[in-house]
């Protein structure tokens, strides 16, 4: 006697694995999905026992980065302060204080520390910055999970910091409430226009890479400011770090090192 035949799934398994939105394709293996919903179940609960929180750890991170180059002592003073294992994943928080980037959803990246510290450290050593010991009014183009804001927020007067993609805008919101820092505010917008109403800004930092420098950026930028972002070289095959100071008379541009960014993009999504 035959078995009898089993009923057809209602909900066949063709799910991507990043929240179950149905995709076309060959079906995924089941341990997929599963492995996701224990990342995504992970991410609400706060790393313990792993000495994390300890200032030490921080220290002994910016360290590294001063033997690797870092040389301004402001700047090193404000990624010492900042815990960035609450801004990365629970299961790659022991990675945090590695000089990696880890990935924080929708194809974007939390930057590696040294990264973060030289475009900083680029602001700092601009004129204006110089004189002030202070970034000022600093306006930051992808606020990604927050983690370089909060850098930021310890260098500036204020800071206003835009991102596009909504869930990342809402995700930097969630994770820089506990640091309490009062100097900063989170803009759901598209960042290749910048920030008009706050304008203009003695400090400007990109964190996305494109072809060229939007106009609404340096139209923003206040004379004796500094802005620091990714740009393509004149071979288009590469990112390297654009420095540009705002003077009475002109824009002053200088090239300095190869990086690799997510592209800029207008919009928002």
């Amino acid at each position: 006697m035959s078995a009898p035949e089993r009923p057809r799934p209602k909900f066949p398994l063709q799910l991507d694995g990043l929240g179950g939105v149905p995709k076309k394709g060959p079906l995924l293996r089941p341990q997929q999905p599963l492995r996701q919903a224990a990342v995504d179940s992970a991410r609400s609960v706060r790393p313990s026992g792993l000495g994390l929180d300890s200032a030490d750890v921080r220290q002994r991170m910016v360290t590294k980065l001063q033997a690797a180059g870092l040389r301004d002592e402001l700047v090193m003073a404000a990624l010492a302060k900042v815990p960035r294992h609450l801004f990365v994943d629970t299961a790659l928080a022991t990675q945090a204080y590695e000089d990696t980037s880890l990935p924080i959803g929708l194809g974007q990246t939390i930057s590696k520390p040294s990264v973060v510290g030289r475009m900083i450290e680029l602001l700092m050593n601009g004129p204006g910055a110089r004189t002030r010991r202070t970034l000022g009014h600093t306006l930051e183009i992808g606020t990604g999970c927050g983690y370089q804001a909060a850098v930021l927020a310890q260098l500036s007067r204020q800071l206003m910091s835009i991102e596009r993609l909504k869930p990342l805008h809402d995700k930097a919101r969630e994770l820089l409430a506990p640091l309490r820092l009062n100097n900063i505010r989170l803009v759901y917008g598209d960042g290749m226009r910048g920030h008009p109403p706050n304008a203009p800004y003695d400090s400007i930092i990109a964190a996305a890479g494109g072809e060229a420098l939007p106009d609404a950026w340096l139209a923003q930028l206040a004379v004796g400011g500094r802005l620091v972002a990714p740009v393509h070289d004149a071979s288009g095959r590469r990112q390297v770090l654009v420095v540009v100071d705002r003077t009475e008379e002109a824009y002053e541009r200088s090239v300095h090192e190869a990086v690799n960014f997510v592209p800029l993009k207008s919009g928002t999504d």
